[in-house]
């Protein structure tokens, strides 16, 4: 397997190509089913049931080209019309592993609702293969602010001062709600795919659950954002993209944030 390219085709159909066991970690960003109504891939099932099926067929084939210690990430979000992804962790959690549910903060609310609080989350479902995932806590922190280091400095349960002020400047270990804002038609990381993720985001899910030189897959590579994270943390990666428009937004993406990168980091 040919890693660091995009393979143009349906996901389920080259997902069955790959090797077992090869890939250190899955970030599936699918269609959500009914979420973007103008979009022909996003509603192109007649029933709930009928994406449920197809998402336990490519799922199926993720976790086996998961390594045994890996995790697969897969998004999803739910709401009175788009409810399909609650019946999809219940299927999924029957079949495989349930690790963790990740809720991502959108920070912004999005589609204005009378009769129901705004909605301004997304979930992320995580599911392991083996007993014992890699998971590095560390890697994933959240600053603390000067104010807060002084208050917790002046604790006097840690005797070890140096030890305290370097897990304090290190920050703080984050939590399974990740607050990362949503991408906004005026941020620069825009680049004209309709549920394009940001790159803290995916960041955050490549840092904790790999090393370098792992292999990052991604079966839905869209914009190509997760080909972007993994190389520049060192990773290699391998994205499946049915649609040519897509495939061509990415690779021209990937190519500019590759010349970015420092030429010793460059796989």
């Amino acid at each position: 397997m040919k890693p660091n390219h995009i393979i143009c085709g349906d996901a389920v159909a080259k997902l069955r190509k790959l090797e077992e066991n090869s890939a250190q970690v899955v970030i599936a960003d699918p269609p959500y089913c009914n979420v973007l109504l103008e979009q022909d891939w996003d509603t192109q099932w007649k029933a709930v049931e009928d994406y449920v099926e197809w998402s336990v067929t490519w799922v199926a084939e993720c976790m086996r080209v998961l390594c045994d210690d890996g995790l697969c990430f897969i998004f999803g979000q739910l709401g009175k019309r788009e409810h399909g992804f609650i019946h999809l962790m219940s299927a999924l959690c029957r079949r495989h592993q349930f690790h963790d549910l990740i809720i991502w903060d959108r920070v912004v609310g999005y589609n204005e609702r009378r009769d129901s609080f705004t909605p301004c989350y997304e979930m992320i479902l995580v599911l392991r293969k083996g007993a014992q995932p890699k998971f590095h806590k560390g890697a994933v922190r959240e600053p603390y602010s000067s104010e807060k280091i002084e208050t917790y400095l002046r604790d006097k349960r840690y005797q070890d001062r140096d030890a305290r002020m370097k897990h304090l400047l290190a920050g703080k270990f984050a939590t399974n709600l990740l607050r990362v804002p949503s991408l906004k038609g005026s941020s620069k990381e825009k680049c004209g795919h309709p549920s394009q993720k940001p790159i803290e985001l995916i960041a955050k899910l490549v840092a904790c659950a790999s090393d370098p030189g792992d292999l990052v897959l991604d079966p839905f590579l869209g914009s190509g954002t997760t080909a972007v994270v993994a190389q520049s943390l060192g990773r290699n990666w391998l994205g499946i993209e049915l649609n040519p428009n897509f495939v061509e937004l990415a690779s021209q993406r990937i190519a500019f944030a590759r010349e970015l990168l420092p030429r010793e980091t460059v796989p």
